[in-house]
């Protein structure tokens, strides 16, 4: 299998804090739904955790564990992480390699930075990307809602042509993990 699934900083600090980011509980569930179904397909799930010494996501502190109601696995792999660049200064790159990934499917937290920034430099990587257009969120900001700024990224990335490979938004729904291909095409 040459598709991975990335789960982006779905950490307590992040998504147990008040406010919220937009739908967590709903994204939490896509999420789940597409970890659930990637490992039924034999493709692995990846969950990376940004970590801030001397704040809530420092290291192994409550804040950075893994969010309340997201679903691991004996056999997930775990990547931490510094940086919103997901591939700067960690193992990602080399366990990707390792396990013959070729193509990304993409969900988590903040569409904005960390989902945004690790698309981009997927694709710059030569990694064909599918973003989880409805598994992504954030906060709102003063400038946009939490909503817009996922229909933004949701639209935007997608038009960056100039890495080489592919960056689709799909909804979690249409994420196929078995077979040749990981979109379900309507036409088939």
């Amino acid at each position: 299998m040459n598709l991975a699934l990335l789960v982006i900083d779905v950490q307590r600090a992040l998504f147990d804090a008040t406010p919220r980011p937009f739908e967590a509980d709903a994204v939490v569930a896509r999420i789940n739904g597409l970890s659930a179904r990637a490992r039924a397909g034999g493709v692995p799930v990846v969950f990376i955790q940004h970590e801030t010494p001397g704040s809530a996501l420092e290291f192994e502190r409550d804040g950075w564990q893994l969010a309340q109601g997201l679903d691991v696995q004996p056999g997930d792999c775990f990547v931490r992480k510094t940086t919103a660049d997901s591939f700067l200064r960690t193992n990602l790159g080399e366990m990707l390699r390792a396990l013959g990934v070729t193509r990304l499917a993409v969900c988590g937290y903040a569409s904005e930075f960390c989902v945004d920034t690790t698309v981009r430099r997927a694709a710059a990587l030569g990694y064909a990307v599918t973003l989880a257009a409805d598994a992504h969120t954030t906060h709102d900001k003063a400038h946009a809602s939490g909503a817009d700024i996922r229909r933004h990224e949701n639209a935007t990335l997608p038009e960056i042509t100039s890495f080489g490979p592919a960056i689709r938004a799909i909804t979690s729904a249409e994420l196929e993990f078995g077979g040749v291909d990981h979109v379900r095409k309507p036409w088939l």
